[in-house]
């Protein structure tokens, strides 16, 4: 550790420092509340708590996106995230003890939000197989006038799309892969059906709730639907993304063959649907933006494997278990629940983000290659995409 982060983290006699400048304390640990307990109480008032100044990294980029994980399962099997020869009956999920609680959630979203995070991303796992994630939604609205989203497979949406939205979301993600019924269920592999996923879609629309849509494109999978997606989305007010296939973790079989480009996708859209270019709404938006010519919405790419975006990546990541990663590509994290549970202050949580983020360095897309690529990464199921 160096000493700068011994100074910011300040010396505390009874509690070790460790090499990513989070304080220990042997023998003191906050478990978590039991079910009930993390409800905002009816006393409890919505403090908004002012927006602080951004911290920069070694490349010069802020810290403006935060991705929260709350959990490490989820009621899917994709290919592409979770394969079932993998995450099968036998997998060893994360116990309960071990995850963040609500509270321990919302104080570390708060620390980031001192340090200029203006969006919040609750992500998994599939986030809606956490109990009463509701509740989790009204402490982060509380914190202030913030992005807060959600992505969402969608199996469990339509019941809980009123009370995300009364909480306080202000936005949806929904995945969906294809609207063919065979292909869908062959890349969910648990055979769930596409009409359910478009009925929650529907049902977070009624409730208010702003709907994108997120395409993960595998070539010889799934690349026979892009236009469908476009066609079905086209004049309904929910943009569609555009996602290439990604060597995130190390259990998906990723192969730079099964890559459709983005650029593809764009040709093969704007060939039926002509398409100009959008500018990007904030320094760091993932996907590169095309609307329709004739004023019918807009859809997105994200292109990670062929056209990097690494120079303006502003997001952090929190696993359900309360590692921070400064990557989606990363191959290790901050132990911030050590920190959380051994009695730590606000102040104390908030100089170990800032100087985890001021020595980031972190350009895996760029740098990509096949040794990078065989390298053990986090899983996408525990770290949120």
């Amino acid at each position: 550790m160096t000493a700068g982060v011994a100074e910011d983290l300040g010396q505390h006699p009874a509690r070790a420092v460790d090499d990513l400048g989070l304080v220990h304390e042997p023998g003191r640990a906050r478990h978590e509340p039991e079910h009930g307990q993390h409800a905002l109480d009816p006393g409890h008032e919505a403090i908004l708590y002012p927006l602080g100044m951004g911290v920069l990294d070694t490349l010069g980029r802020p810290l403006h996106d935060l991705r929260i994980s709350v959990t490490d399962r989820c009621n899917f099997r994709c290919v592409y995230c979770m394969p079932k020869e993998v995450f099968g009956r036998d997998y060893r999920f994360l116990p309960r003890r071990e995850l963040l609680s609500f509270e321990e959630i919302e104080r570390v979203a708060r620390a980031f939000v001192g340090h200029g995070v203006r969006k919040l991303r609750i992500t998994g796992g599939e986030p809606l197989v956490r109990r009463d994630l509701e509740l989790l939604v009204a402490r982060l609205a509380a914190l202030g006038d913030l992005d807060l989203t959600l992505t969402t497979n969608g199996a469990l949406l339509a019941a809980k799309a009123k009370a995300l939205a009364d909480a306080g979301l202000t936005r949806v993600t929904v995945s969906l892969d294809s609207l063919d019924d065979e292909v869908f269920r062959q890349m969910n592999d648990v055979d769930f059906p596409v009409a359910r996923v478009l009925g929650a879609i529907d049902a977070a629309s009624e409730a208010g709730l702003p709907v994108k849509v997120n395409v993960v494109v595998k070539r010889g999978v799934n690349e026979g639907s892009v236009l469908d997606m476009a066609r079905r989305f086209r004049g309904t007010g929910h943009a569609v993304r555009f996602i290439e296939f990604m060597d995130v973790g190390a259990t998906n079989g990723w192969r730079l063959d099964d890559v459709v480009p983005a650029a593809e996708i764009v040709r093969t859209i704007g060939a039926e649907f002509p398409l100009e270019p959008v500018e990007p709404a904030y320094r760091g938006e993932v996907a590169e933006r095309y609307r329709y010519l004739d004023g019918q919405g807009e859809i997105g790419v994200i292109a990670s494997v062929t056209q990097p975006f690494c120079g303006d990546c502003t997001r952090a990541r929190l696993s359900a278990d309360g590692k921070l990663y400064t990557c989606l590509f990363a191959v290790r994290g901050h132990d911030l629940r050590a920190l959380l549970r051994s009695g730590a202050d606000d102040d104390e949580l908030g100089a170990a983000v800032g100087a985890v983020w001021e020595r980031r360095s972190d350009r895996y897309s760029e740098l990509r290659t096949e040794e990078t690529a065989a390298l053990r990464k986090v899983e996408m199921s525990y770290i949120g995409g």
